[in-house]
């Protein structure tokens, strides 16, 4: 396998025609939400929206990676949604090159901040299986990832947590939001 040094980043709404099938798949093999071809399909769809930010890295034509935003708050914030990279190339940078790039694409259009929800719907964290209406911000100070949960690694790319929304994947299953401010003027 090559390393980083061997990726280009390509803007997928411009030239994302010939991944369109690898964007599907990898949707499909990384979010049960889109094991459903139609449902995989229809976000790609909605993802290649002329609004929207979509970036991909490719690895000898290869997608093996992209990031999403979708522009909010008048064009001053963008939701990040989604950032997927294929399991067998987790770790290894791709996912912090995707956001750095992100980051300058958002700057580029004006934006302040970048947001993102993070599901902790399988128990992945301490604030699982809580009541986050009590103590809210306790919790949320004392955070433990108990099983690989993706908010550390947003932490790492200089993401904060600004809040939570209890119960948002069911009851005990809450969405942590994060937040990171690109741009001070």
């Amino acid at each position: 396998m090559k390393g980083i040094n061997w990726m280009k980043i390509v803007d997928l709404i411009k030239d994302g025609k010939p991944y369109i099938k690898q964007m599907i798949e990898l949707l499909q093999t990384t979010f049960a939400c889109y094991a459903n071809i139609e449902d995989a399909t229809q976000e790609v769809e909605l993802l290649l929206s002329e609004e929207r930010i979509l970036l991909g890295v490719v690895i000898d034509d290869i997608l093996i990676g992209l990031i999403g935003g979708i522009p909010t708050y008048n064009g001053n914030v963008y939701e990040l949604h989604p950032l997927v990279i294929h399991h067998e190339y987790k770790k290894k940078g791709y996912g912090t090159q995707l956001i750095r790039v992100f980051e300058e694409e958002v700057k580029k259009r004006g934006a302040y901040t970048i947001y993102l929800g993070s599901d902790d719907e399988y128990n992945q964290t301490s604030l699982s299986n809580q009541d986050l209406y009590e103590d809210l911000w306790d919790k949320i100070k004392n955070i433990k990832n108990l099983n690989n949960h993706p908010y550390e690694f947003y932490l790492k790319n200089g993401f904060k947590i600004v809040g939570v929304v209890p119960d948002a994947n069911g009851l005990g299953k809450p969405d942590i939001m994060m937040a990171k401010r690109v741009r001070d003027k």
